[in-house]
């Protein structure tokens, strides 16, 4: 908005855009005052981004996804840390509790890690074709597990450090008590807290695609993560750090009798507790993460993308559109086959390519083309494309985008 406001009023004075060189002082001023992405542009900044992850090698993949397990525990640190005899009651005490665990997801987005729940959001290059089922399984997988891992690891050295013993055992106490009121969840109500949990931590995510600066993303991440915690929501990875960390100092005395309870109490405090808690929480991060992607597709991309899902999914044919409600199966039309041609041979053949990249009209003499399809096969408009064909080879979809960032330079 204040981008826009600021080029109509310097467009509306004469004298000043019959300056010489205006366009690039107003394209300077505009730099400086950057309107944030919006929800259009930012659902294919997420389709891109989360295509990227997708891409990514296994083990770079799982390095990052212990990063973000080890970054969300040290937001369940600070979290414990700051609501130990907090005396504040009982809103205020988890309002800061909240604020305190935000430094998880701030840690996550701005250092950078691959967490489980926010990848969530990758259903939304999976609806478009541009993202395998196979691959989006796989990066679940592989960061999921990590997270796990990278969470261990900061309970292993915390235990080790001593953490629990501060404050003549109340922090111990306090993380054993989280930990006992998580395995104490039925199964219906850590679901349901699941659900509502990665609704609020995926639309932290979301608005962080919206974001130009790291004090946006920071501005962006703090509200929504401040209100799961403060409302007992349920996180599958903090909670990989929370019930380990209070089975750990579930066996020293001095926590226990600090906490003021007995065997019977912290009995659910185990490794049953663990799965029990993970198996549902994890159900409804999937459910409440995967529902914000959706939504956010539906609204945005549905139209755009529909051409390429109609080709590319026989259960989209079946119940997104009327033609497929009959026994006709789905056919191209003659452009989409052309194109498909075109593609085709692009992927195959180099020297074509080249000729594709420097002399488009004459590498697309004898293809019946529209000139739209003409323009987005000579800029490179690979989300153009794929909305017509389908999900297009990583090689030449690389190029493609390569050769629309130049056609914008």
């Amino acid at each position: 908005m204040a981008r826009t406001r600021l080029t109509t009023k310097l467009t509306s004075v004469p004298q000043i855009t019959d300056l010489p060189g205006f366009e690039v002082i107003a394209e300077k001023l505009e730099r400086l005052v950057p309107d944030a992405y919006q929800p259009a542009q930012m659902i294919c900044r997420l389709e891109d981004t989360c295509t990227t992850k997708t891409s990514r090698d296994g083990l770079s993949t799982a390095l990052l996804g212990v990063l973000a397990g080890f970054f969300i525990g040290l937001g369940a640190v600070f979290c414990t840390l700051v609501t130990t005899d907090i005396g504040l009651g009982f809103g205020l005490g988890k309002l800061l509790g909240g604020l305190a665990f935000s430094l998880g997801l701030i840690l996550v987005v701005v250092a950078g890690a691959e967490l489980f729940t926010g990848n969530s959001l990758i259903v939304a290059p999976w609806l478009s074709t541009r993202v395998s089922g196979s691959a989006l399984l796989r990066n679940w997988g592989i960061v999921y597990f990590a997270n796990f891992a990278g969470a261990l690891i900061l309970v292993a050295i915390l235990y080790s450090a001593q953490f629990w013993a501060l404050d003549g055992y109340a922090v111990g106490a306090n993380a054993l008590m989280i930990a006992g009121g998580k395995t104490s969840l039925a199964f219906l109500p850590a679901l349901s807290r699941g659900i509502l949990c990665n609704v609020l931590v995926c639309l932290a995510v979301w608005m962080c695609v919206a974001a130009r600066s790291v004090t946006e993303k920071v501005l962006v991440i703090v509200f929504p993560i401040t209100a799961f915690v403060a409302c007992g929501f349920e996180h599958s990875i903090a909670n990989m750090f929370f019930i380990p960390m209070g089975m750990a100092v579930a066996g020293q005395a001095e926590v226990v009798q600090a906490a003021g309870l007995t065997a019977s109490q912290i009995a659910n405090v185990n490794m049953l507790g663990l799965v029990q808690n993970l198996i549902p929480v994890t159900m409804g991060n999937i459910i409440g993460g995967t529902s914000v992607g959706i939504v956010y597709w539906l609204i945005f991309l549905r139209k755009e993308r529909a051409a390429g899902v109609l080709a590319a999914r026989q259960w989209f044919r079946k119940f997104a559109t009327a033609k497929a409600q009959t026994s006709e199966t789905y056919a191209p039309d003659a452009e989409t086959k052309a194109l498909m041609s075109v593609l085709a041979r692009a992927r195959d053949d180099a020297s074509f390519l080249a000729e594709l990249s420097e002399n488009p009209d004459k590498a697309l003499e004898g293809y019946k083309l529209t000139n739209e399809a003409r323009a987005a096969l000579a800029s490179g408009d690979a989300n153009w494309l794929e909305s017509r064909v389908g999900l297009l080879d990583e090689p030449l979809r690389t190029w493609l985008t390569s050769r629309l960032s130049q056609e914008k330079w």
